[in-house]
């Protein structure tokens, strides 16, 4: 396995494929709401929930996998880049 690369350790995943899947209805559901000319307020509603399950699910994979996203030097031994894993949580901020 290379750095940074996920592992799928049994169901240590599973929620977040789980909500991942629920995002994908919730997109699909507001394209249609826009298609239909729904209301706006309602339209954002539910944009906003389906980012906030983004974010969460982000989080998730950076909790669960957090030791998966550490480098390792050439004895395999894991290194913390303390910017890189910076960067990840800012990426979801």
């Amino acid at each position: 396995m290379q750095a940074g690369e996920l592992e799928r350790e049994g169901d240590r995943l599973a929620d977040v494929v789980r909500r991942l899947n629920r995002v994908q209805g919730q997109i699909g559901g507001v394209v249609r709401m826009i298609e239909e000319g729904r209301d706006c307020a309602a339209v954002v509603t539910q944009l906003a929930a389906a980012s906030r399950a983004l974010d969460r699910a982000g989080f998730k994979i950076i909790s669960t996998g957090l030791r998966q996203c550490l480098d390792q030097d050439d004895q395999g031994v894991r290194e913390i880049d303390e910017a890189a894993l910076e960067r990840l949580f800012l990426s979801l901020a």
